[in-house]
């Protein structure tokens, strides 16, 4: 099993995790305090990165005696979340917990989180939000809706929860990723990146408070930080749909290459991979299935797309697609559709008139055909890759004292 390297180190060396809370403020004066002292209740070690703040009075976080960081300006709440990382590895913790300051979460589902990291500490795990709260905002359930998909479409993983700031990062992700955003936008770069890292993204239920509309604490501006989710989104999205790999921080990778030339040994490096059969032949399938319709000069965004929201290897997608380059395939499928529509006669006059001046009928025809051979070279593809995996895969040596 793959895990975080110097997680890993850590736990072969029997040292504990060290965990430390983060609490994010600016201008949330009605409820931080209750919720440092819920926290404090619960765990020794926390912090609070102030980002700005102009509504607390002087000294606050001195007078309640909790460590406390300062930001001059407001700077944005994924400034202050790297600020916290910062110190948190500095100070040799391996794990942050963040929770809002606005009172919308309920500190006891700390326990939660630190009973998940002990089981699994290389993974980032979000609270996933109960909205069967009837004060639940509109917006909420929606911004969460829309995250989620477009977390999907760039990762093919589920959030859950792409938008809760009640989190447990392993701290390595902030020491080897490279983030950039500072506002609300960082929550889902920093998803998103890790689980590109091959870091596991996943979810536990938590409980969520959301008060009456007029008593609601939000710094969220709409258009401004909309515009910000958006641009990123649309900048993630299209780094996704890019064949080549991301830079993992897991041991191990999945492979960059895949040639339809020696399709044994593309498939063996695979496997060693730890990709299953499988995976590698409906990869392979969805490949020539799309490579095979008429989608001109849409071929490689539709794999990508398709392969990042259901996550199949794109690498093996695009490989066995080049099948179904021009111009056998694309013919097969012509005749196909010129025999369906011509009372089962064959094209047999390639000319400049069938191919140029009845250029639109010879397209409707590859349309229909490749309804037709889409399906069936896909499956074919399917099957004789999944066949060949099966054979490749190593059998587990026996040991010698069985009979």
């Amino acid at each position: 099993m793959n895990h975080l390297d110097p997680l890993n180190q850590l736990i072969q060396l029997n040292q504990s995790l060290r965990i430390i809370i983060v609490i994010p403020v600016f201008n949330h004066g009605r409820t931080v305090e209750r919720v440092i002292r819920d926290c404090l209740n619960l765990h020794g070690d926390i912090l609070v990165v102030d980002d700005g703040s102009t509504d607390l009075p002087d000294n606050f976080f001195e007078d309640m005696g909790v460590p406390f960081l300062a930001h001059g300006v407001n700077r944005g709440k994924g400034a202050a979340l790297m600020t916290g990382a910062r110190y948190a590895l500095e100070e040799g913790y391996t794990h942050m917990v963040t929770i809002d300051a606005d009172g919308q979460h309920l500190a006891e589902d700390f326990l939660r989180f630190k009973s998940e990291i002990l089981k699994t500490p290389g993974d980032l795990i979000v609270g996933r939000r109960d909205f069967s709260n009837t004060h639940v905002p509109g917006t909420s359930r929606f911004g969460r809706q829309f995250s989620n998909f477009w977390f999907r479409v760039q990762t093919g993983l589920s959030a859950g929860d792409a938008q809760s700031g009640f989190r447990a990062y392993p701290l390595i992700v902030f020491k080897k990723l490279n983030l950039v955003r500072t506002r609300y936008d960082f929550e889902i770069e920093v998803l998103v990146k890790a689980a590109w890292a091959g870091v596991t993204v996943r979810s536990i239920d938590i409980q969520v408070y959301y008060p009456e509309p007029g008593k609601r604490i939000s710094h969220f501006k709409m258009f401004k930080d909309n515009l910000r989710l958006t641009l990123l989104n649309t900048r993630l999205t299209l780094r996704s749909f890019l064949p080549w790999p991301h830079r993992r921080i897991i041991e191990g990778n999945h492979g960059d290459k895949f040639s339809i030339i020696h399709p044994v040994k593309s498939i063996r490096y695979f496997l060693l991979n730890d990709i299953s059969p499988y995976e590698i032949a409906l990869s392979g399938a969805v490949g020539v299935f799309l490579g095979t319709l008429p989608l001109v000069a849409m071929h490689t965004l539709a794999i990508l797309l398709v392969t990042g929201f259901f996550r199949l290897n794109k690498i093996v997608a695009l490989g066995t697609s080049q099948f179904c380059m021009p111009p056998i395939v694309p013919a097969i499928c012509i005749e196909v559709g010129y025999f369906l529509t011509h009372g089962g006669r064959f094209l047999t006059e390639i000319s400049f008139e069938t191919l140029g001046y009845q250029f639109l009928d010879r397209f409707y025809e590859w349309c229909l055909g490749a309804l037709l051979v889409a399906p069936v070279l896909g499956a074919f593809v399917f099957v004789a890759i999944y066949l060949l995996a099966i054979a490749i895969v190593p059998i587990p040596e026996r040991d010698c004292d069985d009979r």
